[in-house]
């Protein structure tokens, strides 16, 4: 009962965080230079007037009347709460504004676009981390101090180390089409080939994975190092715990004591990112997508903040604070399978 009551509270304080958040980033936005009434001011100034006269200013010659047309257009004459209510409730969380950066097209119709890619390439990624790093931190902490120990622990760091822009042009360098590649074994950037939409199932299947394969890399290098001694270091916690030695003690062997014990204990800390799955498609990094020239929501973002289009900016704030939100409760659904005897009352307390 205290644990529905947990959960139950959880998913009700989603609905005040959510508008905490987006109310914030909504109000930043709107007054923040370089919006849309300005963008489109200075494409007037440049369309309709040649040269702009020595000492006036690019917006000198707009009329009062084409501004305040503008901001009717773009709503910016009413009241911030209206506004904001407008969004939230009308476009649906700005789901139906028209982007400013792109004519025609919605803010929804952009993201999912997007949504394929960064989707396979966040899941693609996210699997991969946890089905390398946690067999990788075990096999660490059972060989705490031997020579695998050291090794793996020098190559994860110099990973780690790498900026994933270097990384990623290291990997071109290596395997892509290029004048100073060693193995042209890959394509050199993008989602798919040209003649994508001819190929078969199976052929479809294997462009991607030969255009998605290295940026993958890319991706799990930079999730290595922290995953990987995480699970180290709560599963040698979990060894030196009494509890293990009283399974010796009794008889028991120590991989019973590891396995039947200590590891499913040791599995908490990690279970804190299983949530974040409700977010890979939102997960791409910014800068491996633009070495690689991937088309995802990393770029997507970096597009509409350097272009000021917020109606595109707001819509993925919205997606990712309410899945980002579902994703804690998920990781706390998560602690409960992995371990029943959680307190969530005293947790909440």
């Amino acid at each position: 009962m205290e644990r529905s009551a947990y959960f139950i509270r959880r998913l009700l304080l989603i609905v005040p965080t959510f508008l905490g958040i987006t109310i914030l980033c909504f109000a930043i936005a709107q007054v923040v230079p370089g919006g849309p009434v300005e963008q489109a001011l200075l494409q007037i100034r440049g369309i309709g007037s040649g040269e702009t006269r020595p000492g006036t200013g690019a917006l000198a010659t707009i009329s009062l009347e084409q501004r305040k047309a503008l901001q009717i257009r773009f709503r910016f004459d009413q009241p911030l709460p209206i506004r904001y209510w407008r969004w939230l409730v009308d476009d649906r969380m700005g789901m139906r504004m028209e982007s400013y950066r792109f004519p025609n097209k919605t803010a929804w119709e952009l993201i999912r676009q997007r949504f394929p890619v960064s989707l396979i390439f966040g899941l693609t990624g996210f699997f991969l981390s946890y089905l390398i790093c946690i067999p990788l931190g075990i096999a660490k902490a059972l060989r705490q101090g031997g020579v695998f120990d050291a090794l793996s622990s020098l190559l994860v760091f110099i990973g780690y180390a790498l900026p994933a822009f270097a990384f990623g042009m290291l990997l071109k360098l290596l395997f892509c089409g290029t004048q100073e590649a060693f193995w042209d074994l890959l394509p050199l950037a993008g989602f798919h080939s040209d003649g994508y939409a001819n190929l078969s199932l199976l052929g479809k299947f294997m462009d991607v994975t030969r255009h998605m394969a290295l940026p993958v890399l890319c991706y799990v290098i930079g999730n290595f190092a922290v995953l990987t001694l995480l699970m180290k270091n709560a599963l040698l916690e979990q060894i030196s715990r009494d509890y293990v030695r009283t399974v010796l003690a009794k008889g028991g062997t120590f991989s019973r004591a590891v396995w039947g014990h200590a590891f499913r204990n040791a599995l908490i800390p990690i279970a804190t990112g299983i949530g974040g799955i409700l977010t890979v498609m939102f997960s791409g990094s910014v800068i491996i997508e633009q070495v690689f020239e991937i088309p995802g929501m990393g770029r997507l973002s970096l597009e509409a903040i350097v272009g000021r289009d917020y109606a595109v900016f707001m819509g993925i704030v919205a997606l990712t604070s309410l899945l980002t939100l579902l994703g804690n409760v998920l990781s706390d659904l998560c602690y409960v399978l992995i371990d029943p005897r959680l307190d969530f009352q005293a947790k909440n307390s």
